[in-house]
This record gives structure tokens, C-alpha cells and sequence, in this order.
């Protein structure tokens, strides 16, 4: 008797276990489904909307500016002309070489922007050059009034992606006859970094032997994040138009190296460090 009413009881257990088997798989996606469908589903990629940029290192930088600033082959006439032309399209498929300087009016996100950022740059650089010793403090302030400034993509053409945006800034042509003690003459400074590559100042040192060219290249060298300059080996003495400089190597790219200079003029009392010839 209790074997058959224990019979009764699982039947329908029995029953409702083979109902969910065969209806229950099909009632679980369903209701899976209307859950998911017609639904908007975010997520978070593991890249950003901007994708992926190259970076280029300090010394990398250096190189490749180095690069585009000896192989400009437009007269200077040319080139005064281009930068004042009104629509400046980069098209890398339309530059020959190897090395491209090419004047341009878009920041490294692609706004356009004023010459006056180039100044205001340069301005808060001359500063700092100061501040570490590398320029002597009787440099006046770089402002619109006196200074021009044009911005430039030096470009690897065969290596595009490998670009430096920077800022030519040099003393106004009207200003020319000025007074320029003290003054900063021209300057190359990277658009991104606000770093200064290459000047040419007037000073107060009266001679080669006040100005201190170890010390210069080192802070330089540390300012702007590059390795240890080394002392350029046979160097020619006629590769300068003045007989007061030294010059100094850095890493670069693919085995090759970059020479910078610090020099002197007597006489005009003018100081330079260069990346080009």
C-alpha cells in the first residue's frame, strides 16, 4: 500500500521533469532573446576613438628635422613665397625625396591654428633656456610685436608617420634694423613640446672663450630629453663660416647620427646651437 501510494506521488514529479527536459531549453532561450533583442548594447574597446599614433623618441625627432632642415632645396625666395600662400594641402603622395620640409597651418590634431601659439611658445622656451643657464638672462621676451612665426611638417616622405611639427620663428623683416642685442634671431621650436631645437641669439660675451660649449650642449642635451652628446671626431675647420665652434654628436635613426653645433660670431657678438649645416 505505501509502495503505491509513494507511486502516485512521483508520477507527476516524474512528468514535470520531463516537461522541463523537452519545453524548458526552448522557454529559457526565449526569454534569453527577448531580452537581447531589440536592444542597444555599448561596450568599451580596448582602443580609443583616436586609434593608434605613432610616438616618435626625442632623438628620433632630432634626426628626421636635422634631415629635412639639409635638404631643403627651394632658394629662399621660394620658400618665403610658399608660406604665404592661402591654401597649404599636405599630400605626401606629392613630395619627392627623401626628406620634406613643408609648410603647414594645422596643429598635430588638425585645427588650425595662429602664429601667435608659435610665439607665445617660443616666449615660455626662451624662459626656460634661461632658467637652466643655456641662454643668459639679458635675453629680452619674444612677442608678437617683433617676431614672426610659420609652422612646418619636416616629413620622412618614404616613412610619412615619421613627421616633427615645428615652429620657424624668426625677428620680423621690419624689425630688422632694430636694435638686436639681446635678442633672439631665429629659432626652430617643436609644436607639440614647446622645446627649442635650434637658435641663433645676440649676447654680451664679446668673445669665444666667455662662452661655456660643453655646458651649453649638456643642459641642452638634458632639456631636451636626448642621450649623452659626444664630441664630433674630424671635424673640419672650414665647415663653418666662423672659426669658433664645436660640434657634437646624438643617436638618430637606423645607425645614423645627428651633428649639432654651438658656435660663436665675433665681433656681432652671436651665439647659435644648430641641427643644421
Amino acid at each position: 500500500m505505501k509502495f503505491r501510494r509513494l507511486s502516485l506521488l512521483l508520477l507527476p514529479l516524474a512528468a514535470l521533469i520531463a516537461g522541463l527536459a523537452v519545453w524548458g531549453p526552448e522557454v529559457l532561450a526565449e526569454y534569453r532573446d527577448n531580452n537581447i533583442l531589440n536592444q542597444i548594447m555599448t561596450q568599451d574597446g580596448e582602443t580609443g576613438t583616436e586609434g593608434y599614433r605613432y610616438a616618435l623618441s626625442s632623438n628620433e625627432k632630432l634626426f628626421i628635422l636635422s634631415k629635412c632642415l639639409n635638404n631643403q632645396i627651394l632658394p629662399e625666395s621660394e620658400q618665403n613665397a610658399l608660406t604665404k600662400q592661402d591654401n597649404l594641402n599636405l599630400d605626401y603622395r606629392e613630395l619627392t625625396g627623401t626628406y620634406a620640409m613643408v609648410a603647414n597651418r594645422k596643429d598635430s590634431s588638425g585645427r588650425e591654428i595662429e602664429s601667435a601659439r608659435g610665439i607665445e611658445l617660443c616666449d615660455q622656451a626662451v624662459k626656460q633656456l634661461k632658467e637652466l643657464g643655456i641662454l643668459p638672462q639679458s635675453i629680452k621676451p619674444v612677442s608678437e610685436r617683433m617676431y614672426s612665426a610659420v609652422m612646418y611638417s619636416a616629413i620622412d616622405v618614404p616613412e610619412p608617420r615619421n613627421n616633427v611639427l615645428v615652429w620657424k620663428i624668426s625677428l620680423d623683416t621690419g624689425k630688422q634694423t632694430a636694435d638686436r642685442q639681446n635678442r633672439l634671431l631665429d629659432a626652430y621650436i617643436d609644436a607639440d613640446t614647446g622645446k627649442i631645437y635650434e637658435f641663433y641669439v645676440r649676447i654680451d660675451a664679446s668673445s669665444w672663450a666667455d662662452v661655456d660649449s660643453d655646458g651649453i650642449i649638456a643642459a641642452w642635451a638634458e632639456y631636451m630629453g636626448l642621450d649623452e652628446p659626444r664630441e664630433y671626431e674630424n671635424t673640419n675647420p672650414l665647415s663653418e663660416t666662423t672659426p669658433y665652434f664645436k660640434k657634437y654628436t646624438f643617436t638618430g635613426m637606423e645607425e645614423g647620427n645627428t651633428v649639432v653645433t654651438v658656435g660663436f660670431y665675433e665681433g656681432i657678438n652671436e651665439l647659435f646651437l644648430k641641427i643644421s649645416k
